[in-house]
């Protein structure tokens, strides 16, 4: 007895990438290696008809967000849009161990946690303003 014939699904374009292994909590960095920041979640595209997904026309990844999640991981929830910010999906260069983009960290709305941390904080503990000799 056979069984029912299922259609070959589509051929994607491009490398296929599992979001939560390849994507989620990875490091962001810059062409020149410094930290930007964590990728927190995903801006995906809405199909036209929210009602009906369409295997012709997924949904496409459109832009990485960061944002203030450490309380919504502990307590639950999800902090509002208005607080992620968007790096968009075109500024990615190469997914590996990191996420690289393909601009400067200083361009990104992104860094300023980072460059806060630093500034305000390693920097004043004493030897946080050099590397070590």
């Amino acid at each position: 007895m056979t069984g029912p014939a299922f259609a070959k699904p589509p051929r994607v374009a491009g490398r296929v990438l599992d979001a939560q292994l390849d994507l989620l909590d990875r490091q962001i960095l810059d062409p020149d290696g410094v930290p930007v920041t964590t990728v927190d979640d995903l801006e995906l595209s809405q199909p036209d008809d929210l009602g009906r997904l369409d295997p012709e026309d997924p949904p496409t990844l459109t832009s990485l967000l960061t944002g203030p999640v450490l309380g919504t991981r502990i307590f639950g929830g999800r902090p509002p849009d208005s607080r992620f910010v968007r790096i968009p999906w075109s500024l990615v260069s190469d997914v590996g161990v990191t996420v690289e983009v393909g601009t400067a960290a200083g361009n990104l709305d992104a860094s300023w946690v980072e460059r806060w941390v630093r500034d305000h904080i390693i920097g004043r503990i004493p030897g946080g303003r050099h590397d070590p000799e």
